[in-house]
This record gives structure tokens, C-alpha cells and sequence, in this order.
């Protein structure tokens, strides 16, 4: 699957959208089950929703947090991927940690969103000095009466792949 292509044609079209999203949960086994999908994808942001259904559901009928952590890492993982080239840059989460502040009775939206000057100060020109770099990224989660629902902080390792190094 080029993905190339389809994340291009994602941030125009909504078929374009499905398409990613059907190749996603294909690649993305993990996420299959929870739905978590891009409901919008920018240059610059993205969007993942989580379904509030029976199988995201916690002992009190919100939306697990667990699922609300998964949105969260996906949606900044995702967006960083599109703007790192994966075959240039590999990106492992550190840590994740989450912040609630409303039950989720309804569906979610987790967002994310970067610009070209922090993309380039806090990854591109550190990288050309140091092997690694470290990277916390804010995720805001709100439902769909925009209640601000948790807030999702990421912790991404970033390193060029020829510096990566593995038993063999």
C-alpha cells in the first residue's frame, strides 16, 4: 500500500479518508477492535475519534481510558509520521501520560497539531546534532458536547535509522 498517496489523498477527500482508514485497521490490528480512526487530517493537524460502544466501555459506561490514552497516541504519533519520513526517522513512544477531567458518555475526538517552525526547532535541526531526540506532545480529547474530556501527553523517542542499532 502506498501510503504516500493515500494520506495525500486523505487531507482532500473523504473517500480518500475511508481509504487510509480501511488500510489503517488493517495495519493497525490494536485498533481495529476500538475503532479508533483519522476523522481529519491536515498538513499540520489531525483528528482521531474513538466511539463511545459497548466494547470501549469502562465498569461505569464511559469511555475506557485506556481507549482515550490509544486515541491519544495515535493521533501524535500519526500526524509526526506524515511529517517525518519513516524510512529516514524511526518513532517509539517513551512514555505516555493522561490527564481526565469528564466522563466520556459520548463519542470522542482526540486532536493534535504542530507548525513547520516546531517541527524544525524541536526535531529536524536538533536531530543533525544529537543521535536522539526526545519530544512531548499535548493531545486534547473532547466529546461530542465539547466538553474537554482528558488531555494526552506523549513522549516520542526520535533517531535516524542509520544510528539505530540492534542485536542481529
Amino acid at each position: 500500500m502506498n501510503f504516500e498517496k493515500h494520506i495525500i489523498a486523505a487531507k482532500t477527500s473523504k473517500f480518500g479518508l475511508w481509504k487510509l482508514n480501511f488500510g489503517l485497521f488493517r495495519l493497525i490490528p490494536f485498533n481495529k477492535p476500538h475503532g479508533i480512526k483519522l476523522s481529519k487530517l491536515t498538513d499540520n493537524s489531525i483528528e482521531t475519534s474513538i466511539k463511545n460502544k459497548r466494547s470501549n466501555r469502562n465498569h461505569i459506561k464511559g469511555i475506557h481510558a485506556c481507549g482515550l490514552a490509544t486515541a491519544s497516541e495515535f493521533a501524535s504519533g500519526f500526524l509526526l509520521l506524515t511529517r517525518l519520513n519513516p524510512k529516514k526517522y524511526r518513532l517509539i513512544m517513551e512514555s505516555i501520560s493522561m490527564t481526565y477531567h469528564y466522563q466520556a458518555k459520548s463519542d470522542v475526538v482526540a486532536k493534535f497539531s504542530i507548525t513547520d517552525e516546531w517541527l524544525s526547532e524541536n526535531i529536524l535541526i536538533p536531530l543533525k546534532k544529537e543521535s536522539i531526540v526526545y519530544i512531548k506532545c499535548q493531545i486534547e480529547l473532547y466529546d461530542t458536547e465539547n466538553n474537554h474530556i482528558s488531555t494526552g501527553y506523549t513522549n516520542w523517542q526520535i533517531k535516524d535509522w542509520e544510528k539505530v542499532k540492534t542485536k542481529v
